[in-house]
Order: C-alpha cells, then sequence, then structure tokens
C-alpha cells in the first residue's frame, strides 16, 4: 500500500499535479469538513463505485485518521493501478493547518451523535439496574436490539430523528427573502 504525508500531498496540489481525492467517510462527515476537491465516496459504496475513479491518474483515498482509507485501499487494490492513503488522514491536513471546505455546521457526524446516545442509554441501563432496579437492564438490551437492527437492515431510526434536530439543519437559504430585501 503506498501512502502520501501532508506536505507531500499540498507538494503536488501546488504543482496542480492531477490526481483524484476521495474521502472515503460519511456523507456527514464530509460535509462537516473536507480537503478542497475531494469527492465523497463513503468506504461502503467504494466497491459498487468503482467505475466513479479514474484509472489514468492516482487515486488518494483520505478519510478521518487514514484507517478507512487504508482499509478501502485493501480492498480495492487489485481493482486500480494506483491507490495511495492519506497518512493521518483530514485530521493531519487540518492539525498543518492547511483548509478545509465545510459544507454542514454540525462539528459531529450523525453517527458519532448516535453512538454517544446510544452508549449513554446502554451505561444508564447497566448502572441503574445494577443499583436501582434491575428492570432497567431492559433499556440497554433495547439499544443493543436497535443497533442489531440498524446494522441488519441499514437503516436507523434514531439516526433518522438526529437528522431532524436544529443543531444538525444547514444554513439555507430562501431566494424569496433575499428579493424582498
Amino acid at each position: 500500500m503506498k501512502t502520501i504525508t501532508v506536505p507531500e500531498l499540498k507538494d503536488r496540489l501546488e504543482r496542480h499535479e492531477n490526481l483524484q481525492m476521495i474521502d472515503v467517510r460519511s456523507p456527514s462527515e464530509f460535509a462537516a469538513g473536507h480537503i478542497p476537491g475531494a469527492a465523497n465516496m463513503p468506504m461502503q459504496e467504494a466497491e459498487s463505485r468503482l467505475d466513479d475513479l479514474n484509472r489514468r491518474v492516482p487515486v488518494v483515498l483520505v478519510c478521518q485518521s487514514g484507517t478507512r482509507a487504508s482499509m478501502t485501499c485493501s480492498f480495492l487494490a487489485d481493482r486500480h493501478p494506483d491507490l495511495i492513503v492519506l497518512e493521518g488522514g483530514t485530521s493531519a491536513w487540518m492539525n498543518a493547518g492547511l483548509p478545509v471546505v465545510a459544507t454542514m455546521r454540525t462539528r459531529w457526524s450523525l453517527e458519532r451523535q448516535v453512538r454517544l446516545m446510544v452508549g449513554a442509554m446502554v451505561l444508564t441501563g447497566t448502572i441503574l439496574s445494577l443499583t436501582v432496579a434491575p428492570g432497567w437492564a431492559y433499556l440497554a438490551m433495547a439499544m443493543g436490539g436497535g443497533l442489531v437492527f440498524a446494522s441488519l437492515t441499514d437503516s436507523c431510526p434514531m439516526t433518522a430523528l438526529f437528522a431532524l434536530m436544529p443543531w444538525n439543519k444547514g444554513v439555507s437559504c430562501s431566494p424569496t427573502a433575499e428579493a424582498s430585501r
């Protein structure tokens, strides 16, 4: 597996080298901040979207820290001639003080918000079942069941609920409001 450091990538971009940058994070993570010029192709879609990868240029795979990009590289390596993983991912890019494009105001991805809520509910249910009443264990079991359901159906009602929260709404513009000014 070939890798590239942030300074090396920055240098190649400044020289206008022909690269295709693919960010393999979720759409909400991508919208929260990505390297300028990167396209979003979530890791779970990479194999089905192989034709979206340009076979004539190097493809730089990017994620938050490099782990998902490395995983994506491992299952695409035999199907693309020139894959490169950005070491340290978007985090390393931002830590170097380089710009990112943010199209959504949330700082946490929806998945991260769901993990926090489910984890808090499992922990709360477990602690309450040990200290107050054993019935609280059902809360932890319900959350576990919800995770299994979400995995098997590839849908998560809690994610859909969090997407409706005001802190997850993108900035919107109303043309009629602008025109009336």
